[in-house]
């Protein structure tokens, strides 16, 4: 049996999927508990759990509709991580502090 390029497509397209249902509902919740509470810890994590979703969705727009280089996809998802992982890390120091 081989891997061919056609079921890695459909694997990817599975998986993003999945991240951006779970990445969305994250985020749902998150900000549904910040407007619950006000805190702005939950407010920021919220935030960065959205701008990683963003990234996935942006990622897979760019690869499956405007047909952009492979790498291209890669670097934007990878900036917008970069850019959540951070938010949320911040998130987390407030909180702690």
């Amino acid at each position: 049996m081989t891997f061919s390029d056609m079921t890695a497509t459909w694997l990817i397209i599975s998986f993003k999927t999945i991240t951006l249902v779970l990445g969305s509902l994250i985020t749902y919740l998150a900000y549904k508990a910040y407007r619950r509470t006000g805190n702005t810890s939950l407010g920021l994590l919220s935030l960065g759990f959205g701008i990683i979703t963003l990234g996935t969705l942006l990622a897979g727009i760019a690869d499956q509709l405007l047909r952009a280089d492979f790498l291209i996809g890669l670097v934007i998802e990878s900036a917008l991580l970069a850019a959540g992982f951070l938010v949320i890390t911040y998130s987390l120091y407030r909180s702690a502090g």
